[in-house]
């Protein structure tokens, strides 16, 4: 739970956040061959979570996460969506929050609100991943990239929100062109097939897939990437920069 810079002697008020009403975000990335996503071990505990936090009365929802993924991740041009709302009865674990808390000598009695039944409403960031600095929260000692097939056991209900998140993901993948947040400016054909393949989680023929991406009109061939034969080296892409792909690739959100 994203608690920014806080200090266990610096209380976190009640009054100055929005009651009951937290955000999680699956913070995915690319290594070249894995679709990993980023999470957060929490002090002391064996605890394991997404990162996220409170919405404080000042800020919109969406400058909250965005705010929130930029201190995880130290990068501000971020791709968010958010994907769904988590209200279950059983959501929350007010016993596993009491031990975070207290194992960062956290204040019981000033941050009881902690322990309450929270609604969460989830994003999902396609970032990339040679960008990233992760940078755990003050409750937290690590924050590691996982790959989405070995995740450690998360707490509440975050392995739910990481399987809707990929749903989501998937169903988004070409109508949203969410691999070019995940790549660099240019990358090869092998390289955006090994994005659609790790994010469905099945291999694909070679020449469907390339047949099938032309045909989009989406991308823009540049030169050849020469790393050994000259006659082997594959051409250079990158989406084109039409309004509506641009505005994929920049979607930044900015508080209201």
């Amino acid at each position: 739970m994203d608690l920014g810079s806080k200090k266990p002697d610096e209380s976190l008020k009640r009054e100055d956040f929005i009651q009951n009403l937290s955000y999680d975000s699956v913070i995915f990335g690319f290594n070249g061959t894995q679709l990993k996503i980023l999470i957060l071990e929490y002090h002391n505990t064996g605890l394991y979570a997404l990162p996220g936090g409170f919405i404080r009365k000042s800020e919109s929802l969406d400058y909250a996460v965005k705010r929130g993924v930029k201190e995880r991740t130290g990068l501000d041009h971020i791709y968010l969506e958010q994907f769904h709302t988590f209200g279950s009865l059983k959501r929350s674990d007010s016993n596993a929050m009491k031990r975070i808390l207290e194992a960062s000598d956290y204040d019981l009695k000033t941050h009881n609100w902690m322990l309450e039944r929270f609604l969460s409403v989830a994003y999902y960031a396609l970032i990339n991943y040679d960008e990233v600095a992760p940078e755990p929260d003050a409750l937290s000692d690590s924050i590691n990239w996982y790959s989405i097939n070995e995740l450690p056991p998360l707490m509440m209900d975050h392995t739910e929100i990481v399987e809707k998140a990929l749903q989501v993901l998937r169903d988004n993948l070409e109508k949203k062109l969410v691999g070019m947040n995940l790549l660099p400016s240019k990358f090869t054909m092998k390289q955006l097939q090994k994005v659609y393949e790790a994010i469905l989680g099945e291999e694909l023929r070679r020449t469907t897939f390339q047949r099938r991406i032309l045909a989009m009109d989406i991308l823009t061939r540049h030169e050849k990437l020469y790393q050994g034969k000259a006659h082997k080296a594959p051409y250079l892409y990158s989406f084109k920069s039409n309004g509506a792909n641009k505005s994929q690739k920049q979607k930044t959100i900015t508080q209201n």
